[in-house]
């Protein structure tokens, strides 16, 4: 049966989007209008490497069986999905918009299924050891998240790396490291069952006879996604210096040993948290994939580009970290860059 699934953000967005519409299922894709009509005329681009090929190949959204549409956010009709994915930069959800879509989303109790870095509030929540916590000073306005039902909310890991072609047009992404993205459950096993639905799915699609990577996998853990903290904390905010920014592939590199050092404390931090050992990411195997990671972060370069705000995990794990005795002082220095970088972009402006 064909889903309906609401997606914020035709960026990153579009790469969950295409798997989706590659099994059959229809996506809705929420962004600015100019981006809508450009969408609705030429669909999506997404350029992918299958296993054992030299070259990315293109696929276009127009060619496969789910369908796509795109529109801004104060345009759509939500008795129309199953599903929400929320794929925007957290910064983003204070724009008045979308703002009042969330206010929107929360009151149709629809489940929402985060591919942010930045996990949503409400997810934290679940999170025995985090619910008390004092944790709103690392979202722009935790205020947006505050009518949403934790057991509604979940979160997926984006480890798929990917990235808009400055030279293209908003409707083309490039996947540079096609991983996959790995949910954790939501509180309603009716919600789960949507959510294997659409692994299996996606699962079985195949391109030429091949299998094509970027799966999503869902686990009943709610700390599979905090793996990605580690990665977070060693390579994407650390490619944020106080001179230019640094590709992932440098900030890890650089120091091998002081990147082992940081991402091993932020695993011990989500193991104090709940976490399995079995949840996580060998250190060995991230070294390795960001060898291949040759651009800054996307947050290194929004702050290049002058954003004033960006998402704030190196934030969140800061506080976290000095909540629970654990704090660390290469996290807080690399928090102490990212503020200093913003801050200057605030004085400018």
């Amino acid at each position: 049966m064909a889903r309906n699934v609401l997606i914020l953000g035709a960026s990153y967005g579009s790469l969950l989007a295409t798997k989706l519409l590659m099994a059959g299922h229809n996506v809705t894709l929420v962004c600015r209008r100019s981006t809508a009509e450009l969408i609705n005329r030429d669909g999506t681009e997404v350029r992918i490497k299958l296993r054992d090929e030299p070259a990315h190949r293109a696929i276009s959204s127009r060619d496969l069986p789910g369908k796509l549409d795109a529109t801004p956010p104060q345009e759509v009709d939500l008795s129309r999905y199953d599903l929400v994915a929320l794929a925007m930069q957290e910064p983003q959800y204070t724009n008045h918009t979308i703002r009042v879509l969330m206010i929107k989303i929360a009151a149709a109790k629809l489940p929402c299924l985060s591919i942010m870095n930045m996990p949503p509030l409400p997810y934290l929540k679940r999170i025995p050891a985090l619910a008390d916590m004092d944790l709103e000073e690392s979202y722009t306005n935790a205020l947006v998240w505050e009518r949403f039902e934790p057991g509604l909310v979940s979160l997926c890991s984006p480890d798929p790396q990917a990235f808009r072609p400055p030279e293209e047009k908003p409707n083309v992404l490039h996947v540079g490291l096609p991983t996959n993205f790995k949910a954790s459950t939501f509180a309603d096993e009716k919600h789960n069952a949507l959510l294997r639905e659409l692994e299996a799915d996606i699962d079985a699609v195949k391109l030429d006879g091949q299998d094509v990577p970027v799966k999503l996998k869902v686990f009943d853990s709610l700390f599979v996604p905090l793996a990605k903290w580690s990665m977070l904390l060693t390579g994407n905010y650390r490619c944020i210096t106080l001179q230019e920014p640094q590709s992932i592939r440098d900030a890890v590199h650089s120091d091998l040993k002081l990147s082992q050092s940081i991402y091993d404390h932020v695993d011990a931090i989500a193991r104090r948290l709940g976490a399995d050992p079995k949840d996580q990411v060998p250190f060995e195997k991230y070294a390795k994939a960001a060898e291949s990671l040759l651009k800054p972060s996307s947050a290194a370069r929004a702050v290049a580009s002058g954003a004033p705000f960006i998402e704030r995990v190196d934030l969140l794990v800061k506080l976290i970290s000095h909540q629970l005795g654990m704090a660390n002082a290469e996290i807080d220095r690399t928090v102490e860059v990212v503020d200093q970088k913003l801050g200057e972009k605030i004085v400018e402006g």
